[in-house]
């Protein structure tokens, strides 16, 4: 047979010599049920593979009352760490079936409200969302309308929202104890933005170790999850009089700005200063010194997220309503060479 453009049910009833209606039920999966014989339904089958025959969605989803499509919003494509969940949240959901429309809000909250509402206004069957702020009002949308939500990452804890997050308190906690237990007492945080809960944990989990350890030396700075504010902070840092021994960014982006100082002031990592993160991109393996770091479990967070919304959604069908799932992940660390031991 040769390949056809625009193949139909009808292209293939013809090719076939075989009804509309016997095509039409093999192709949809309920021959078995109008009880269609093996005979037929693979010749239905081997036709339309011939033909290169894929299903209007369209009509699909018409005639189902489904969209098949997931909204996915993300603070910015240019974080490493977003950029690897939005991949492979969008392979896993298109290999069962799902269009993902994705959302990039450059970590602005009014673009992240402006890019829920065009979901919802689109019919998703669900949303999957990383905050960029504090402010829960506009996920309401959502769950006013029944669209199921699931966040990553970042969470809210005011509303009844579903979320997978890494625990971002205990990496934070457990990083800046080992550089306690390395000899340093000089230790600087540079923080990302204040309104995102992922950032106030990791800075909870800092000052917790530094408290329990009795390092008075505790100091935060920051304000944002950019490499212009890791430069900003680490340039000010270095230049003072009792400058840090060691310095923990909260993500990958402010270290990439951190090292930049560094190499400017002609600064070497471990051995002029220490140098840890938060994230764990598959870059930090390449640097001229190999950045220690807390890596996140991004598949499991993901793959996990995944399957609570999707979940959520066929109960929903169903008229069953499932609890909310509140998961932290525990990190791990990777240590490499960017920590001198002082002791």
């Amino acid at each position: 047979m040769s390949q056809l453009k625009h193949v139909t049910i009808k292209t293939i009833s013809e090719v076939t010599k075989l009804s509309l209606t016997t095509v039409s039920r093999v192709l949809n999966g309920s021959a078995k049920k109008y009880r269609i014989s093996d005979d037929t339904q693979k010749v239905v089958l081997e036709a339309a593979k011939k033909l290169n025959y894929t299903p209007n969605q369209a009509a699909v989803s018409l005639r189902l009352s489904r969209s098949f499509s997931i909204g996915l919003v993300v603070p910015t494509l240019s974080n490493p760490f977003f950029a690897d969940i939005a991949s492979i949240v969008s392979h896993s959901l298109r290999t069962k079936g799902y269009s993902v429309v994705l959302m990039d809000c450059d970590e602005n909250e009014a673009t992240e409200v402006e890019a829920v509402k065009l979901l919802a206004a689109q019919n998703v069957e669900g949303v999957i969302v990383i905050p960029s702020g504090i402010d829960s009002s506009h996920i309401n949308i959502l769950i006013k309308r029944n669209i199921p939500v699931v966040c990553i990452d970042r969470y809210y804890e005011d509303i009844p929202v579903s979320y997978v997050a890494t625990n971002h308190y205990t990496g934070a906690f457990s990083m800046t104890e080992y550089l306690i237990r390395a000899g340093h007492t000089k230790i600087v945080c540079i923080q990302g933005s204040h309104s995102v809960v992922a950032n106030n944990l990791r800075v909870k989990g800092y000052k917790d170790a530094m408290a329990a350890n009795k390092k008075a030396w505790v100091k935060v700075v920051g304000n944002s999850f950019t490499q212009d504010n890791g430069y900003i902070e680490t340039r000010l840092l270095i230049q003072k009089k009792e400058r840090p021994t060691a310095i923990f960014t909260l993500s990958d982006t402010i270290m990439l700005g951190a090292l930049k100082a560094l190499a400017e002031e002609k600064l070497a990592i471990p051995y002029d200063i220490s140098l840890v993160t938060f994230d764990n991109s598959s870059y930090l393996d390449f640097l001229a010194c190999p950045i220690t770091s807390i890596a996140q479990p991004v598949n499991d967070i993901a793959n996990i997220s995944i399957k609570l919304l999707l979940d959520t959604i066929k109960a929903n069908a169903n008229g069953v309503k499932l609890d909310q799932m509140k998961l932290l992940i525990s990190p791990s660390t990777v240590y490499r060479q960017s920590v001198r031991i002082l002791k």
